[in-house]
């Protein structure tokens, strides 16, 4: 498995998971995987594809079909020594070893004094878009959000994929970390080697002064489109791409404020208990005066998702549900 950055121009988001996973595991020997098919199989999504073959069944476990047991593997392998990433195959599967990743593993390091930690990486493919029904489809940053000490990332670039797994699988706090089904073919330019980004580090990805929309994930290109469709009405639309949950990157939102005074949240959670509540509430807390009209939430329906594409559409944000909210603030 050759270091892509050296030898293309372009990378798949799926081509960055296995890259990203790949570069740590030859950089710290101690980095192993486990999860469902991830062996000789590559995969369900081909997002672990050549690391069984560049490095063996003695780093890279096909498991059973356990949530449980993938997970309390891993924070066993964790709390001695070694950095494992984990993978539940669909996010919704988290329900199923939720007692190991809301009761176990954050706690460890606290209850400990910090004595023990479980530096391990939990990697799940997150959220809707392509019609596989409501057990298969959720977008679940919003359950972890609820739980302190874990971290939350949720990439949406190659190159973010890349540099958010070498910042999540040397972390000494558990990472949850969310790729996304509806992004897995999007391209991008690969990073240099070495490439890391830090945790808790947002991005502005567009630049503007009138409103300021923030998103994560697949979201981020959904905000993009709106804010280039609402450049041809006159209204400069400033976009941020969060990465990460926990960390949050409250800072950088509210410089963003501080400039657009208008603020839009995209998000694909459902409305009720969206991460986009939480934010807001620190915008209120901390920036209610840089406000000069009301905050919007374009968030998922609180419904199970639906299998049908038409149906399933009107559940998801999308970009005319974006561009609406932002004229609704635009003429405040």
């Amino acid at each position: 498995m050759a270091d892509v950055s050296t030898d293309r121009d372009v990378i798949t988001y799926r081509e960055a998971v296995a890259e990203g996973i790949a570069r740590e595991m030859r950089r710290d020997p101690s980095v192993v995987c486990l999860g469902e098919d991830i062996g000789e199989a590559g995969g369900v999504f081909k997002t672990t594809a050549g690391l069984f073959k560049e490095f063996g069944p003695e780093r890279v476990w096909d498991t059973p079909i356990s949530e449980q047991a993938i997970v309390g593997a891993a924070m066993g392998a964790a709390m001695t020594g070694m950095r494992p990433v984990a993978e539940i195959m669909f996010s919704d599967f988290l329900a199923c070893c939720w007692d190991y990743l809301a009761n176990e593993i954050p706690k460890v390091r606290y209850m400990t004094g910090g004595q023990v930690t479980v530096p391990l990486v939990v990697r799940t493919a997150n959220g809707g878009g392509l019609g596989f029904g409501a057990q298969h489809s959720q977008a679940t940053e919003n359950w972890a959000l609820t739980i302190p000490g874990l971290k939350i990332a949720a990439p949406a670039t190659p190159a973010d994929v890349i540099g958010m797994m070498a910042a999540a699988i040397r972390s000494d706090d558990p990472v949850v970390f969310f790729e996304h089904k509806g992004l897995l073919a999007s391209k991008g330019t690969p990073p240099p080697p070495d490439h890391v980004v830090e945790l808790g580090r947002a991005a502005v990805v567009r630049e503007g002064a009138d409103v300021t929309l923030v998103a994560l994930a697949s979201m981020v290109p959904v905000a993009s489109k709106a804010a280039e469709l609402l450049a041809g009405e006159g209204i400069d639309a400033e976009v941020v791409d969060l990465r990460c949950l926990v960390p949050l990157d409250t800072a950088t939102v509210l410089a963003s404020l501080a400039k657009t005074s208008r603020l839009v949240t995209v998000e694909e959670n459902p409305y009720q208990g969206g991460w986009g509540a939480t934010l807001v509430s620190v915008v209120a807390d901390e920036g209610f005066a840089l406000l000069d009209a009301p905050v919007r939430r374009v968030a998922g329906e609180c419904v199970p998702l639906p299998f049908a594409d038409a149906l399933e559409e009107q559940v998801i944000p999308t970009v005319d549900k974006v561009v609406a909210a932002v004229r609704s603030l635009a003429a405040y």
